[in-house]
């Protein structure tokens, strides 16, 4: 069924006939090879004019495991840089920052090396590294958090107690955000230059108009801690810029005139704010850093309380640590892992891609029986 499609798709002129597709130009010697052994050939066309071609995702272990993340928000443009491992790496710092505990993290590592072995979520093997990933910056937040299985002293307070100071925890977050958001900029503005050239990256909110907003807005907080009227005065100046850049992008996307105008000025604005609320935004990181921290400090002084009662409640100690600590294992494990998506898709992915591309789907042709559904099969007689 599939090669009479395919072959319905063919342009003939007399004895030739010709199919038309795309393949990467890596497999183009291969491709050739195997045509010739058949009597056939490829041959090279110019692209169709204002056609991008389909993007085939490049080889490696990274992309396997982290591309996932980026091909459920859409597909890489061409022409555009593939973020898959940038991605995956802020993805699990994020997700680290929010379930940090050594314990927790040891068992999302020895999940990964399960899900390697084959012996569990078989689907998920392609992705072990992703899952080795998380349990691994777990656990290095947990060393800095001082936290296996909560509060218990096992391991000491590298860095901060989550609980004893909130507060640094919560600046700490907002700094990492402003981070990422600067790398997703970086891959913003490359984009719009490899998307429309100089015209685009320049006035695009996502190009060097909204960066340069976002430079801004670091240097006002950086003026203010410091008490520096000179940087204040060039984080005016970058804003203006910044400012007026996108206000002529957004006034040409708008088709211009009184209408367009007034568009842009309310874009404009939004635009603003946006750029605050997602610096904001990564107080999150904090919020459900403490949360995974309180929940395992209230299972640990549960079983502090029960355990120092002594005999029958020994038992029942044991109990609540155990079934506690799964429950905050798998709830915290969820919501981190949803907030971290959240995070890398409305905050570094929307600066990240302004076009989406399409799929590379290769031709397959069954070539057994094995491969070809039972309601499709029919019988052959050889004469």
């Amino acid at each position: 069924m599939e090669l009479s499609g395919y072959a319905a798709q063919a342009v003939v002129r007399g004895r030739v006939a010709a199919l038309v597709g795309w393949t990467p130009t890596a497999g183009l010697p291969a491709l050739s090879a195997r045509l010739t052994e058949i009597g056939a050939a490829a041959v090279q066309l110019p692209p169709p004019r204002g056609v991008d071609p389909p993007t085939a995702p490049a080889a490696g272990r990274a992309r396997r495991a982290f591309g996932p993340l980026v091909d459920t928000y859409a597909t890489v443009p061409y022409r555009d840089v593939d973020p898959s491992l940038p991605a995956g790496i802020a993805y699990v710092v994020m997700f680290g920052v929010m379930f940090g505990d050594v314990g927790h993290g040891a068992l999302l590592i020895l999940l990964a090396l399960l899900v390697r072995s084959g012996r569990l979520l078989r689907a998920l093997r392609p992705h072990w590294l992703f899952v080795a990933a998380a349990g691994g910056c777990a656990t290095l937040f947990g060393l800095a958090y001082g936290e296996f299985f909560g509060p218990t002293g096992v391991v000491p307070v590298l860095w901060l107690a989550p609980m004893d100071d909130p507060v640094t925890l919560l600046l700490a977050a907002v700094g990492l955000g402003g981070v990422l958001l600067a790398g997703a900029f970086g891959l913003g503005i490359a984009n719009r230059l490899r998307e429309g050239g100089w015209a685009v990256a320049l006035y695009a909110p996502a190009g060097f108009a909204g960066a340069l907003l976002f430079v801004a807005a670091g240097l006002v907080v950086a003026a203010l801690y410091w008490h520096l009227l000179a940087l204040g005065v060039a984080a005016g100046a970058l804003a203006l810029l910044g400012a007026v850049l996108a206000f002529v992008g957004l006034r040409a996307g708008s088709g211009g005139g009184a209408a367009g105008t007034a568009q842009a000025a309310i874009e404009l604005f939004d635009l603003a704010v946006r750029l605050g609320a997602n610096i904001a935004s990564f107080a999150r990181l904090a919020a459900f850093g403490l949360t995974h921290a309180v929940l395992g400090w209230i299972v640990w002084e549960a079983t502090l309380a029960l355990w120092d009662r002594g005999g029958v409640l020994l038992a029942v100690a044991v109990v609540v640590f155990l079934v506690g600590n799964a429950f905050n294992f798998g709830l915290e494990a969820l919501v981190a892992g949803v907030q971290a998506l959240r995070l890398a898709y409305y905050e570094l992915f929307s600066r990240v891609f302004r076009l989406e591309g399409r799929p590379f789907r290769p031709w397959r042709v069954p070539t057994s029986s094995a491969d070809i559904p039972e309601e499709a099969a029919c019988p052959v007689s050889a004469r």
